[in-house]
Parts: structure tokens; C-alpha cells; sequence
């Protein structure tokens, strides 16, 4: 074959592999399927046939679909080939097509595959081994709220990757985006304008080797569970909400207690049943979209997508305590859960193009719902008796957003304006907590039954809601001039105004007096079932049979600080230079000023500041400056320096010193007033070489140095685990990445099959270290104890809560060129990290993710007319379980470990 015909097959291979939009422009819908008639591969294959000059062609591509704050991503020089390269700034973009090939069903699974970026197992994306409080996320550039208390950003797998047309993910801080920057920022845009008319409709069965067919619990809850929704059955009953609105205190003689607690003991929400066939996961959904010309060079494009999904997860936890530092146990614990979460979302979205000008109106909708069901047994070496722990709970998360956004271009002048406004809720209404205990006292005639006598010593009953409503209201304003040829000006402020009202009321529910023994041996139901309590506040009756005196009691736990309002207002400034002096060196160059007030008032049960000394207030202001320099050094290499100063802003959830339950990581958590703003130092090089095919490689360094980092520390209280978090002094984090991407076009193997095949080959490293700076004299602020040595809680030189050394992402793949047909091999390993700290001696927490192997086969085909997609996934292949644990080097207990099994699905989509 000439040099010419090879030039041109290059050619197609890298449009088509890179962004499949261009190369495919005119496809018959389904993705990376070129129609016959597409004008571009007409060209390409007359060219191959007439031969084509030697000389290289710049290659042409169509950007993915980016809304970023500012307008636009910016390129500058000769960078003109992809939006990675081009940018002025560290990008990573997943297109729609890149998003496909990871057969990931929401987003937080498709970013596991960019570099550097990992997850932890509720969707909180992790970026260059940082915990989620320094990722930022956003949506068309908008900030989201989270209706997850206990992360400061959404939980991305809430996402689904139907939604989305691109992810971008920003290493290196810019100017434009808000301050809290710490590992990267990640921009989720979604669709707007179709290319054409679509209806497409998609449905999917899954399953798992630990639940699928299996054994697992669950309760009856309502009759809309299996929707994501209640039917009214857990809202709160006429008098325990009369109670609550009252603000009285449960001793008030008002208080009538024996009518709230009738309302309370519902079978049908405590009730614990073993299942003894688990169902099929399965999911649905509908997406359709049209587009039509107005004002005679524009268009105006409707995206509307509606889905749901229902899955079923049984683990078996192994769980631990220690005594001390030498590991032996405190107590030892097997718990069963099973969780059935369903997750509904909505999303209809308006685009208008006209001229160069684009405005986009997006209504996003996700309701996330999870109920929980589970019993483990634990057994106390220091008491020597057992546990039997009972808990029945319903997490319902919903987030409504919506956003307008104007991108008006004039030459060289460009307007960028941004508006919206998100709510984000998480109810979490009947928390139920039975503990039953066997003493296996041989001197007690029932010491070998599991007893709750309602004592909170040998049994208890507990039952919690919590409810909490964020509301975000979001304006931003940009101007971009280009003065020269060589200078552009961006001018840009943007106002933020979180406030967010989060309640949680836990009540103990006690027998008092003399209360049977035997009444312990009842199940949940009967335990609280209406006979018993009215015969607990019939003492005629009770002495007619010649039992008790005995009562019931009701404790408000949560009664010093039952609620809490929170507030972030950020008014911020920034100004944006893109200077490029010579053709092949260009500097964006900034500063923003950010002044923010961050303020956390408890209140009392009538709703009024209550004066706690749980209070805080952070009012700051930050001059934030960055710079990124980029030296085209040749046409195929360039290289990039970087360095800026960003913050991280203690969450709301990790300032008020409340108990919150995690149903993910099975602990509990303390928030800290104490707790103060982290300030990072950021520095990072790079180094970028691009061949033919869209090939490249690049090789980067990267150094931040952290003051202040707010860490997780665990202690442990009656074996229970009870996690808070602290200022350390100070950390350093440093690293290198390094990424490949290779695309082989195969037609050279010969044969009819291979002509149209092509090799994708996608690898990337990232070697973090981190280390916390702590010395003898550095002190730590917990609420509510006095001032005292930071190494209570930190040791120094050890890494940074949940920093993995080794991310390895490797993807294989074959594809067809000419049709839709992929089978791609995904393999991805994280090293082991620390997701608490240890206090009091104790080792640190650990997690080993470990290596795991997908492996996902897309095949498109026609019927009836419809362009269908087969999707085929086998998931964990290696079988890798989920371990959490503590060790000293001799010893190892396990904090929270479970099998996860290897999980298979498919599902069929049509498009017509």
C-alpha cells in the first residue's frame, strides 16, 4: 500500500476512534456505525484510491460537547487536534463513544478509567488519591449541592452515563473555576442539541454470584418500594409529629407517650424476613430528542430521558475491635445486609444555536432510594455474652436541578452567563435498631435466649429520622476579549448561596419498672406491638395478672441538639490572561479573589438557635492565583508547567457535632465546630507526545503541599466504631503519572474480516505519596475536649486518608470500523490506602481495592428498521472481595470485609 492510501486509512482510524461524532456524522444512530453515505469517508475512499500527496494534513476533529465556566475550553497556537491537547490547562475529556466502550451504567464508573481517578464504593470520585473534599464537580460549570450529608460533592454514580455527553476532568487549577480545588475538577455536561430526530428505548437484566438466587433479608416497608418511592406508610403519625412540632421535651407532661409510641411499632417497618430467592436487577429507560431550524440560521434542540433501576446487594461483613495496639479483640461480629436500591431520574433539556450564539435550559431530576436490611451477631470478650442486632432503615436521596446557560459569541467578544438553582433532599424516616443479648449465664434459667428487655443493658430499642433539604441558588457572569492576536482577556465574577437545614431525632424506647424477663424472648413486632404497650400503661390490669409494676419511657437522645441550619455565601472575582508571545508558547495566566462566610447554628427543639457551643463561623477571604505555561515544543511534543494556590472548606455535615450513620461504610460519624479551611500549594509538569492515530503518551510530576488537611480518625465506644475528624497540621503529596494510548489500525493483517478492524489500547499509572507533617508541639482542636497534642490523633509521616500509591487503568480493545461491534477488556488496580486513622495506639484503618477485571462486548445489528445494541458485562471477574482492616504487622482484624462476587449483564437498546 502507498504512503498516500496509508495516510488516509490513518486518517479515518484516528477520527473515528477519537471523536466518533466527526468521522460519523451522518450515522443511523447508533454509535460509531458510519452510514454509507457519510460525504467524509466517500472523500477519504476515493482519495485511497487516487493516492493523496505525502504531505501531512493537519487532522480535523469535532470537539465533545464541554460547558465549563467561561465560556468555552481555550485553544491557542497550533494545538487544534483534540480538546486534551489544545487546551490551555490538564484535561481529560470522555466523550459519548469513550463513555460507551467502559460499559459503565453512571458516570463515577466510567471516570475510573481517566488517570489518576478512582472511587470508593458510594460513588465519591477520588482524584490522585484525595478523598472527595478536594474534587469539585459540577454540571454545565454549575456547582451541584450534595444530598449525601457526609460528602461536600455529589455522589457521581447517582448520574447515569445516558445523561451525560461528556465528562471533562481539569487537573490544574484555573482562574475561572470556584476555589475549592484541591485534586481536580470534574464537569459533567449534558446533552442538548440532537444532530437528528431519536427515539431510544433500552432495558437490562443483571446479577451477582453473592445475591442473585441467593438468601437475603428484607421487610414488607410499602407497597411503592420496589418503585424508589413510599406510599405514605413511613410518614411520621399525627402524634409524634404533634410532638415534634410542640417543641416541648419528651418529659413534658404534655407529652403524651403512650400515643406516640402506639403509632411507632408498625410490623410492616420492623418486621425482619429472609427472602429466599433474591430477584434479577433490572433497568429501563426511554430517551428521545428532536431538532429544528428557527430564526434561519439557528436550531433548536428538546432532549428528554427518563429511567429507572432496581438492584439487590446481599454482603456478609466481618466485623471487629480491638483492645489495643497489639490487635487482640475486643469483639467479634458477622453481619448480613441486604440492600435493594433504586434509583429513578428524569432529565428534559432545551439548546438553542443561532449564529455562534448557544443557550441551554437543563431540568435535571434523580431520586436515589436504598432500604436496608440486616442482623448480625457479635461477641463481647470482655462481657462474654452475644448480640443480636436488628436493623430495618429506608435512605431516600432526590436532587432537582435546574440551570440556564448563554454563551453569546461576538467575535472577539464573548459573554458567558450562568444561572441556577438545586435542591437536594435525603430523608431517612424509621431507622429501626433492635438488639437482643444471650448471656449464656448458667446460673440464669434464660441465659441461653437472645433477650431484649428494653434496659439498654440486655437489649434496646432504637428508632431515628433524619431529614435534611439543601438549597443552592447559583448566578455567574463572564467576558472574554481577545485584544490581539496574542492577548485574550477574561473578566468574570460568580455568587454562590448554599443554605441547608438538616434535622435528626433519635429516640430510645426503655421498659421501666419490673419488667418480665420472658416479654424479652418477642420479636420486634410483638415487642411493640399495641397489647403490650397498653398493657404497660394499664397497672390494674397488670396486677390483675400479677405482673410488674413495669412501664414504657421514651429518651430523645438527639435532645440538646436536634437540628441544624447551615449557610455558605461565596461572592468571588477573577481575572484571565491568555497570552501567547510566539506561536508555540502560550501562558493563561490569573487570579481569584473569593470572600466567603461559612456558618453552622445549632438549634433547639422549637426550632431557634439554642446557643450551643456546637456553633461555628468561618468568614475568609482568599486571593487564589494560577498560571499554566505550555511550550508547543515541536508538532508532536509539548510540555506544561503549573502552579496555584487553591482551599478545601470543611463540609456542614463535619462541623456539627451530631451522630450520623453511614449505611456504606456500617459507622458512625461526629462532626467537629473546630474544624477550619485547608489552604494548598500546587505545582505539577508535564510532558505530551502525540503520533499518528491519535496515539499518544505523556509523562507528568506533580507536588502539593497542605495546610491544615481535615483527616477521619476512628475511636471505638462499647464495640462500636465512632469516626470524626480533625485539622492536621500539615501534608505533602507528590506523584507522577504517566499515559498511553495506542490505536492500530489492522487492515495490514489481511483478509476481508480485518479491513475494517482496529486495535484500542489505553494504559495509565499514577504513583502518589503523602505524607502528614506532625511534631510533638502541634496541637489539635476536637469538640468537644479541650486543646491537645495533635499526635493523639496523628502520626507523622503516614499518607493521607484514602491515598493509594499504584492506579492502574488498562483497557484492550477490538472494534469495527464499519458497524458497531466492541469487545473491550477493562482492567483496573488500587493499592492499598487508609480511610481512617487509628487513635489511642491503634493501627490505621485500611482498604486494600486490589485488582479487578470487567470485561463488556457491544454488538449493533438492524431490526425491524430500528438500529439495535446488544451489551454483554461480566464484572470482577478476579473475584476481588472488599477488604477493610486494621493491622500491626502480626496481626490483622477486619474492620468491614465482605465478598463481592463477579457480577453479569445484559441489556438491549433501540433506536429509532
Amino acid at each position: 500500500m502507498s504512503t498516500g492510501k496509508q495516510l488516509a486509512s490513518l486518517l479515518l482510524l484516528t477520527t473515528a476512534l477519537c471523536v466518533p461524532g466527526a468521522a460519523f456524522a451522518q450515522s443511523t444512530g447508533a454509535e460509531g456505525v458510519p452510514s454509507e453515505e457519510d460525504p467524509a469517508t466517500d472523500a477519504l475512499q476515493a482519495e485511497q484510491v487516487e493516492g493523496v500527496d505525502d504531505t501531512p494534513q493537519e487532522e480535523q476533529y469535532e470537539e465533545p460537547e464541554v460547558s465549563v465556566p467561561g465560556g468555552a475550553i481555550v485553544v491557542t497556537g497550533r494545538r487544534r487536534e483534540d480538546i486534551g491537547r489544545a487546551s490551555s490547562q490538564v484535561v481529560s475529556v470522555l466523550d459519548t463513544a469513550s463513555i460507551a466502550r467502559t460499559g459503565e451504567g453512571d458516570i463515577a464508573g466510567a471516570l475510573t478509567r481517566v488517570t489518576g481517578l478512582s472511587t470508593v464504593g458510594n460513588g465519591l470520585v477520588f482524584v490522585r488519591g484525595l478523598g472527595d473534599r478536594y474534587s469539585l464537580a459540577l454540571l454545565n460549570g454549575l456547582p451541584l449541592p450534595s444530598p449525601q450529608p457526609l460528602s461536600r460533592v455529589v455522589p457521581l454514580d447517582i448520574f447515569p452515563t445516558s445523561v451525560v455527553a461528556s465528562s471533562l476532568v481539569q487537573k490544574t487549577y484555573s482562574a475561572n473555576y470556584p476555589g475549592e480545588f484541591g485534586g481536580g475538577v470534574i464537569n459533567l455536561t449534558t446533552r442538548a442539541i440532537p444532530q437528528e430526530s431519536f427515539v431510544k428505548i433500552s432495558g437490562g437484566i443483571s446479577g451477582d454470584t453473592e445475591t442473585t438466587g441467593g438468601v437475603g433479608y428484607t421487610y414488607f416497608g410499602s407497597s411503592y418500594d420496589w418503585f424508589g418511592f413510599d406510599d405514605g406508610r413511613r410518614t411520621i403519625r399525627p402524634q409524634l409529629q404533634s410532638y415534634l412540632d410542640s417543641g416541648r421535651p419528651i418529659n413534658d407532661p404534655e407529652v403524651d407517650q403512650e400515643a406516640i409510641l402506639l403509632e411507632l411499632g408498625d410490623p410492616n417497618l420492623i418486621l425482619l424476613q429472609s427472602n429466599s430467592g433474591l430477584p434479577v436487577n433490572f433497568s429501563t429507560g426511554v430517551t428521545s430528542g428532536t431538532s429544528f431550524d428557527v430564526f434561519g440560521d439557528g436550531q433548536f434542540g428538546v432532549i428528554a430521558t427518563a429511567s429507572i433501576s432496581n438492584k439487590w446487594r446481599n454482603r456478609f461483613i466481618t466485623q471487629q475491635t480491638a483492645l489495643g495496639e497489639d490487635l487482640d479483640l475486643d469483639s467479634d461480629g458477622r453481619e448480613f445486609v441486604t440492600d435493594n436500591r433504586v434509583l429513578v431520574n428524569g432529565l428534559l433539556g432545551f439548546g438553542l444555536e443561532v449564529g455562534e450564539h448557544r443557550f441551554r435550559f437543563t431540568n435535571l431530576f434523580i431520586r436515589d432510594s436504598l432500604k436496608r436490611a440486616s442482623l448480625s451477631e457479635t461477641f463481647d470478650f470482655q462481657s462474654d455474652d452475644t448480640d443480636q442486632v436488628q436493623n430495618t432503615s429506608w435512605f431516600e436521596r432526590q436532587l432537582f436541578d435546574t440551570q440556564f446557560t448563554g454563551e453569546l459569541d461576538f467575535g472577539d467578544l464573548n459573554v458567558d452567563l450562568r444561572a441556577g438553582y438545586a435542591q437536594t433532599q435525603r430523608e431517612a424516616p424509621y431507622e429501626w435498631t433492635f438488639t437482643y443479648t444471650r448471656t449464656d449465664n448458667p446460673n440464669d434459667p434464660l441465659g441461653g435466649l437472645f433477650l431484649n428487655t428494653l434496659d439498654g443493658q440486655r437489649g434496646s430499642a432504637i428508632v431515628a429520622f433524619s431529614d435534611l433539604t439543601e438549597d443552592l441558588y447559583y448566578g455567574g457572569l463572564d467576558v472574554s476579549y481577545q485584544v490581539t492576536d496574542w492577548l485574550g482577556v477574561t473578566i468574570g465574577g460568580a455568587y454562590t448561596d448554599t443554605q441547608r437545614l438538616s434535622s435528626r431525632r433519635e429516640f430510645d424506647l426503655r421498659a421501666q419498672g419490673d419488667f418480665p424477663d420472658v416479654f424479652g424472648a418477642f420479636r420486634p413486632d410483638a415487642l411493640l406491638g399495641d397489647s403490650l404497650i397498653e398493657f404497660g400503661f394499664d397497672r390494674e390490669a397488670q396486677q390483675a395478672a400479677g405482673i410488674g409494676p413495669f412501664g414504657f419511657t421514651i429518651f430523645d437522645t438527639t435532645g440538646s441538639d436536634p437540628a441544624f441550619e447551615a449557610g455558605l455565601e461565596i461572592k468571588a472575582g477573577y481575572i484571565q490572561s491568555r497570552i501567547q508571545p510566539v506561536e508555540a508558547i502560550s501562558l493563561d495566566i490569573g487570579v481569584r479573589y473569593e470572600d466567603a462566610v461559612q456558618e453552622v447554628i445549632p438549634l433547639g427543639l422549637d426550632g431557634t438557635p439554642s446557643g450551643s457551643a456546637n456553633a461555628s463561623l468561618l468568614n475568609n477571604d482568599y486571593f487564589l492565583p494560577a498560571g499554566t505555561l505550555t511550550w508547543e515544543i515541536n508538532d508532536n511534543l509539548q510540555a506544561r508547567f503549573n502552579a496555584s494556590k487553591t482551599i478545601a472548606r470543611p463540609q456542614f455535615r463535619e462541623l456539627i457535632f451530631q451522630t450520623y450513620f453511614d449505611p456504606e461504610t456500617n459507622r458512625q460519624f461526629n462532626g467537629n465546630p473546630q474544624l477550619v479551611d485547608s489552604e494548598l500549594t500546587n505545582y505539577e509538569a508535564r510532558l505530551e507526545y502525540y503520533w499518528g492515530s491519535q496515539s499518544r503518551v505523556s509523562l507528568a510530576g506533580f507536588y502539593k503541599d497542605i495546610e491544615r488537611p481535615i483527616e477521619v480518625f476512628s475511636s471505638f465506644s462499647d464495640n462500636e466504631r465512632i469516626s470524626g475528624f480533625a485539622n492536621a497540621p500539615a501534608a505533602t503529596l507528590y506523584g507522577a503519572e504517566f499515559e498511553l494510548q495506542w490505536n492500530k489500525d489492522l487492515y495490514t493483517l489481511g483478509g476481508e474480516w480485518w479491513e475494517s478492524k482496529r486495535l484500542v489500547a489505553v494504559a495509565n499509572y499514577t504513583y502518589t505519596q503523602s505524607e502528614l507533617q506532625v511534631t510533638d508541639s502541634d496541637i489539635a482542636q476536637v469538640f468537644p475536649s479541650a486543646p491537645q497534642p495533635a499526635t493523639n490523633f496523628f502520626r507523622d509521616g503516614v499518607p493521607l486518608t484514602g491515598q493509594s500509591d499504584h492506579l492502574v487503568n488498562l483497557q484492550l480493545g477490538l472494534e469495527d470500523l464499519d458497524r458497531l461491534s466492541q469487545a473491550t477488556i477493562l482492567l483496573s488496580y488500587a493499592s492499598e490506602r487508609v480511610t481512617s486513622r487509628g487513635t489511642s495506639n491503634l493501627p490505621d484503618i485500611i482498604e486494600d481495592p486490589g485488582l479487578r477485571l470487567d470485561f463488556v462486548v457491544r454488538q449493533g445489528f438492524e431490526l425491524g428498521g430500528a438500529e439495535m445494541e446488544l451489551k454483554l458485562e461480566a464484572r470482577n471477574l478476579t473475584g476481588r472481595d472488599y477488604e477493610e482492616f486494621q493491622t500491626n504487622g502480626d496481626t490483622r482484624i477486619d474492620i468491614n470485609s465482605y465478598d463481592v462476587g463477579t457480577s453479569f449483564s445484559v441489556s438491549l437498546s433501540a433506536e429509532f
